[in-house]
């Protein structure tokens, strides 16, 4: 963070400093919300959470070198107190970067593939500039004020992933964090269960479109009529589109996959084209490496180098495709750590390229927040399995187990397509029945853990 006194902070989040705090202290360490990481000059703040209270924490942030706190009640340390401390964290980062004149920040949106792309773009325009970054999916009102506050007087570039759940939550992250540049990436069904259809998706998407600066860049996924249909509320600012049709600003043609799975594919960009050979597993890259490259591209990096780079990014963040083939031969896609019916579309047709001639498991958790769709959902996930030729399925937990019955109504064998209640019968299975060549795709939301199967299953024998 640039260093601020106690006062300035106190000011800056509508607080009032307690009688422990010298408003002339200096702090020009990190933000922090959790103690064990606050160091020498860091500014803890005390939230509160569904097991633990970030005001219990408050002399372990002194100890390991926290100067002040932001609270919410009495502690015996220097503070500022506030009515609400999350509250307080948004306008701190609000604060600071209001005082950073030269960083212009980009902002990622969409159903699937912010943090893919987030880290795309980090990879593309970091060599150009000193850019910050989010690791993993800091993207709501917590982790997108935690990396806003990691800016100083030295970055350029702020690369932002913004999620909502709701309405008025992206609003909220462009009111701290206002875009240069506003990347949507797509509409799905991910959290349908709170938005309750898919144009209420595209309309809390939207959000970042109305929220970005009045002089900002908007790019939109043409591909995606409910995404291209934003550039109606783009009130003036400059529009560009990227996809594979004739009028995209930014347009991918002749994709090819290789046997691995990655995606090799032409940009075009006003008379110029470059090919692009990418490392990351999936067809359905193109599209995000198509909007990483018009980032790049309207700031002005050459599409040689734009190309150069995507070329050669590698994947930043865990378990989303994630590839390694262990050393008995046995290959193992961790694509767990979320899911929505698109992504597990895309999952499964990555499944079906990289296992072609050897035999495919899909090893399919629940895909949470899907409100009423969710049975019709896991039903669409089981008949695209069962189509895209996978051989052998387990379906975990009892809201998965639709995904199973749907491969058998669509001709699958109960042998193959099966149930089991957790991850360790799931385990249990695989141990028993993998074969050297079989390639498995282990998927499900987040909140299922089933992630922590598929990094264990790529931990045994695995080739050093």
């Amino acid at each position: 963070m640039i260093a601020l006194t106690a006062a300035q902070i106190a000011e800056a989040v509508s607080g009032e400093l307690n009688d422990a705090a010298t408003p002339t202290a200096q702090l020009d360490g990190p933000v922090v919300v959790d103690s064990r990481l606050a160091q020498r000059g860091s500014v803890f703040v005390a939230l509160p959470g569904a097991h633990h209270d970030g005001h219990d924490f408050v002399a372990v942030a002194f100890a390991q070198g926290a100067q002040l706190a932001i609270v919410t009640k009495p502690v015996d340390a220097p503070a500022v107190v506030v009515d609400d401390a999350q509250i307080a964290l948004g306008r701190l980062a609000r604060f600071v970067l209001s005082r950073l004149a030269q960083v212009r920040v980009i902002a990622i949106t969409g159903s699937a593939g912010k943090t893919t792309t987030k880290d795309l773009i980090s990879q593309v325009i970091a060599p150009h500039a000193p850019t910050i970054a989010p690791p993993g999916s800091f993207n709501n009102e917590i982790g997108l004020p935690l990396t806003v506050l990691r800016a100083d007087e030295t970055t350029r570039y702020l690369v932002l992933e913004m999620g909502a759940a709701g309405s008025g939550h992206l609003a909220y992250l462009t009111e701290i964090a206002p875009p240069d540049i506003a990347v949507v990436l797509g509409v799905g069904q991910a959290h349908l269960g709170q938005f309750g259809s898919v144009d209420l998706v595209a309309r809390a998407k939207s959000e970042l479109v109305t929220g970005a600066r009045p002089t900002a860049i908007i790019v939109l996924n043409g591909e995606d009529h409910r995404v291209a249909a934003m550039a109606n509320k783009a009130d003036g600012r400059t529009v560009r589109f990227f996809g594979s049709g004739p009028n995209s600003d930014y347009r991918w043609s002749d994709v090819s996959v290789t046997p691995a799975g990655a995606a090799h594919f032409t940009l075009r960009h006003a008379a110029a084209s470059e090919r692009i050979e990418m490392q990351l597993i999936g067809e359905h890259q193109v599209a995000n490496a198509a909007a990483a490259a018009a980032v790049g591209l309207e700031l002005g990096i050459e599409l040689a180098t734009v190309a150069q780079r995507l070329s050669s990014a590698r994947a930043l963040s865990k378990n989303r495709m994630e590839v390694t083939t262990r050393q008995d031969g046995v290959t193992i896609i961790n694509d767990a750590y979320n899911a929505n019916p698109e992504s597990m579309a895309a999952a499964l047709s990555t499944l079906a390229r990289i296992g072609s001639g050897r035999r495919k498991w899909a090893v399919l958790g629940e895909m949470r927040e899907l409100g009423a769709a969710t049975a019709a959902a896991h039903a669409r996930v089981g008949e695209i399995a069962a189509r895209e030729g996978v051989d052998r399925l387990l379906a975990v937990g009892e809201v998965a187990a639709e995904i199973a019955a749907a491969g058998l109504r669509h001709g699958r064998d109960k042998a193959d397509y099966r149930f089991v209640s957790d991850a360790t019968r799931a385990k249990e299975v695989l141990a028993a029945e993998l074969s050297a060549g079989d390639v498995v795709l282990v998927k499900a939301s987040n909140g299922t853990q089933l992630w922590r199967l598929g990094d264990e299953l790529a931990r045994e024998n695995r080739e050093e």
